[in-house]
């Protein structure tokens, strides 16, 4: 069974896309497996463990997220800070405009910020003037203020490592067509089983490993000892979102009769929460069991849900 968790949680993009949709959006929870995080985990360039899918990143589960709700905008990147800021500052005009990814830690208004550290975030700009940009920031900081140079040195973005161009900005939000947040969810289903069988049309570091494969190659580098920027990462992220994400993935396979892979993902949700307490603890007997525990389950999710297909007829099942 999958009680819904509520409370704080670094839904950063899915809580800036609910803030831009106003009364027409869907619960972040909805969003967030719309864009597909939960469906996977992957080890970038072999160093790197995150429990989202081979090759997934949030600038393509945003994309996702809003076509598969019936929405669309503009999306624009790229250029100079002076050029960049420009658009932004004209773009705020007509309403406000989802800005990211952005570099976390120079953000000054978030405590502890001053360096980057190749953490990405999202936010909704309301306003600009010639030396303030007004966010609301979803990390627990409405009406956010912070000089543009620091705003434009943040949304630059030079450390954040799926981010190919700078600046990106989405704004100008239309209804295309109603969607409702179960039929949004049934149209992501193929995706998710895209993403579970590992798609081959994303670029990805090389040595990068998804799902199972992942899971005990990351069980390994906990053995032979876990890089301390990583465990840090962990502690204060990864296994904290990984384990939401899959907890609201179950509610929303269930809220569809797609019980068996409900099942499937409590229990992921399950082994994935009870790796903080390890990490924090320096258990890493206990980690590595776990993460061994994980592997399986994404080859078992995806064979629920390919199972379970009748639930939503004519979707197509990917190969």
């Amino acid at each position: 069974m999958s009680v819904i968790y509520v409370g704080s949680g670094p839904y950063c993009y899915a809580n800036s896309l609910a803030m831009l949709l106003g009364d027409e959006a869907p619960p972040p929870a909805v969003i967030e497996v719309l864009t597909g995080s939960p469906y996977g985990m992957e080890l970038i360039g072999g160093r790197l463990p995150l429990f989202d899918p081979f090759g997934w990143d949030p600038g393509i589960g945003l994309d996702a997220a809003i076509g598969l709700l019936g929405w669309e905008c503009e999306s624009v990147d790229g250029g100079t800070a002076a050029a960049a800021l420009d658009r932004l500052r004209r773009a705020c005009q007509d309403g406000p405009v989802l800005a990211g990814p952005l570099e976390l830690g120079l953000l000054p208004y978030q405590p502890g910020s001053g360096k980057a550290i190749g953490a990405d975030h999202y936010v909704v700009v309301l306003e600009v003037d010639d030396g303030t940009v007004l966010v609301h920031d979803p990390e627990g900081y409405p009406y956010a203020t912070l000089p543009v140079d620091a705003f434009a040195e943040a949304w630059r973005g030079e450390l954040i490592s799926y981010l190919r161009r700078p600046f990106r900005m989405r704004y100008g939000f239309t209804r295309r067509e109603p969607v409702t947040p179960e039929e949004a969810l049934r149209r992501s289903l193929p995706a998710g089983l895209a993403w579970l069988a590992g798609r081959t049309d994303v670029e990805v570091p090389p040595g990068t490993l998804g799902q199972g494969e992942a899971a005990e190659r990351t069980a390994r580098l906990v053995e032979e000892g876990l890089d301390p920027e990583v465990r840090m990462l962990w502690q204060e992220f990864a296994v904290r979102v990984g384990a939401r994400r899959l907890n609201d993935l179950a509610a929303c396979l269930s809220s569809l009769g797609l019980d068996a892979g409900a099942a499937v993902a409590v229990e992921q949700a399950r082994i994935v929460g009870g790796l903080q307490g390890p990490l924090v603890s320096g258990d890493d007997v206990a980690l590595a069991a776990g993460l061994r525990r994980l592997a399986p389950t994404y080859e078992r999710l995806r064979a629920a849900l390919i199972a379970g297909e009748g639930a939503f007829p004519g979707s197509g099942t990917p190969s």
